[in-house]
């Protein structure tokens, strides 16, 4: 199967497992279009981590039928991911103290894989940039 051009990966450190079931939302910068206007992000897609804690479809797969038929393309500039971590500690019953963990990132070549990687234990997480 053909992945995403933007896939993440959540790894539960307190426990040494995938975190499966957490919710990510893609999004992408808008700058103000005016000088004390606001900078925006925009949704672009959502995704749930899956058993081994992967989320690889995001977005569909570089130029897949699917991805021409949406008129998915990345360019480049600025992205953020949101894995929404409260809700997975919540089923795991356990506190949190970052409801969500928000990343952004650049993107300056859309030909290739951007891959983001995140480690959650309930009071900490650190991420980096994948292969």
């Amino acid at each position: 199967m053909a992945k995403s051009p933007i896939t993440c990966h959540v790894l539960d450190s307190s426990t040494g497992k995938p975190a499966e079931g957490v919710q990510i939302r893609l999004q992408d910068f808008t700058p103000a279009a005016t000088e004390g206007g606001h900078d925006t992000f925009n949704p672009l897609a959502t995704g749930v981590t899956d058993a081994d804690g992967r989320c690889l479809d995001l977005l569909p797969a570089r130029d897949s039928a699917e991805a021409k038929e949406l008129d998915v393309a990345l360019v480049p500039g600025t992205y953020k991911i949101v894995f929404k971590t409260k809700e997975y500690f919540e089923r795991t019953g356990r506190k949190c103290f970052y409801p969500w963990v928000e990343i952004s990132f650049e993107i300056e070549d859309p030909t290739e894989h951007y891959h983001i990687p995140l480690l959650i234990s309930p009071y900490s997480f650190t991420t980096y940039r994948g292969s």
